[in-house]
């Protein structure tokens, strides 16, 4: 027990000596939130310009409440100038350009930019159809349409990225802090003192694993705590708390991946360019930093294969769906079992010395 104190105590303190250690563990994530959560705290749905040339009576003649509607989601710029609205649209200035000629109300787009033009278009549609069952004397129609989001009303995009975040930060703080240990201390003759004195190998191990999770710890206590702030506006859920198990078992997993790239690597720059070649590009392919929802069917098959898609996911689950920590436990089970095999992987690499 004195081993795994002193072994935890020594890890810890050159830990928080460690000021590039302390820069890309902590701050560096912690930027990503700050740089995140400010440029997207008032994301909303967005405007689309576009012009309208001289008088549009299905637009002009709207009600009050469907003009409002309409304000919302199209920015409508008034002009009588024919040739350079449409020159607008040809350079991308702008989504579209709409006159109406009689009855005919004629929708002038890029194809250059197909979406903007494809929401253009099913809006004035939308319109169109609505002219037309008022100029049959419809005032009611049979059946209507009300989309309702399911979340809270002042849900936000910091509630997306915290978990996110925070998980890519806890992957890259386990996964760092193994193979650099692991190469340190075997470089500096360190294991091979460890291995002659009278410590047992499980105390040096938990040691390594209880101060990567007090690391974890402090992360996330710092993560959330600015993710709070008034600033960013993060809300959690009832079942926030859930959050520790799945943390945990994260911090496994990538202590188990650090651990593999340590006894690999030769030198500490391999180490950490193994490990930076694991974390980062997996961030991207495990939706921490973006949602995979448009990404191709493949792509998100292959996110499966991944730890970080798991702790990712879970942590939303509870800490911005209210999810029960039931509904992770598989979750955690596919990030105990790389922690296993992931582990055994390590224990065919390890090396006490570079003998």
């Amino acid at each position: 027990m004195t081993g795994f104190v002193s072994l935890s105590t020594a890890m810890a303190r050159g830990f928080f000596r460690d000021r590039t250690a302390m820069f890309f563990t902590i701050l560096f994530p912690l930027m990503f939130l700050v740089l995140f959560g400010g440029l997207f705290k008032d994301a909303g749905a967005s405007r689309t310009d576009i012009l309208q040339i001289g008088s549009v009576p299905v637009v002009d003649q709207l009600p009050a409440e469907a003009a409002a509607g309409l304000d919302q989601v199209l920015a409508v710029t008034r002009t009588a100038d024919r040739a350079a609205a449409l020159e607008e649209v040809r350079k991308g200035d702008k989504a579209a350009a709409i006159e109406q000629v009689g009855g005919e109300l004629i929708v002038h787009y890029s194809a250059a930019d197909a979406v903007k033009a494809a929401t253009v278009q099913g809006i004035l549609e939308s319109l169109v159809q609505q002219a037309n069952l008022a100029a049959a004397g419809v005032t009611t129609p049979a059946v209507s349409l009300h989309a309702k989001p399911v979340e809270d009303q002042s849900l936000k995009a910091i509630q997306y990225m915290t978990p996110g975040l925070l998980g890519w930060a806890i992957a890259t703080g386990a996964t760092f802090g193994a193979a650099l240990t692991l190469v340190t201390w075997r470089q500096k003759k360190i294991l091979r003192r460890l291995r002659l004195s009278p410590v047992p190998v499980a105390s040096i191990i938990g040691a390594r694993v209880a101060v990567s999770i007090a690391i974890a710890l402090v992360q996330s206590a710092i993560f959330i705590g600015v993710a709070l702030l008034p600033y960013f506006g993060l809300q959690l859920s009832d079942q926030w708390w859930a959050f520790i198990p799945i943390m945990v078992a994260g911090t496994l997993a990538f202590l188990s991946i650090g651990l593999v790239a340590g006894a690999a690597s030769k030198t500490p720059e391999a180490a950490s360019a193994i490990a930076n070649l694991i974390t980062l590009p997996m961030a991207f392919l495990s939706g921490a930093f973006f949602p995979l929802d448009g990404a191709p069917e493949w792509l998100q098959q292959v996110s499966e294969f991944f730890p970080l898609k798991h702790l990712v996911s879970s942590m939303q689950d509870v800490m911005v769906r209210g999810e029960s920590i039931t509904v992770t436990l598989p979750d955690i089970g596919i990030l105990l079992a790389f922690t296993l095999v992931l582990s055994a992987v390590a224990a065919l690499l390890f090396r006490w010395d570079d003998a």
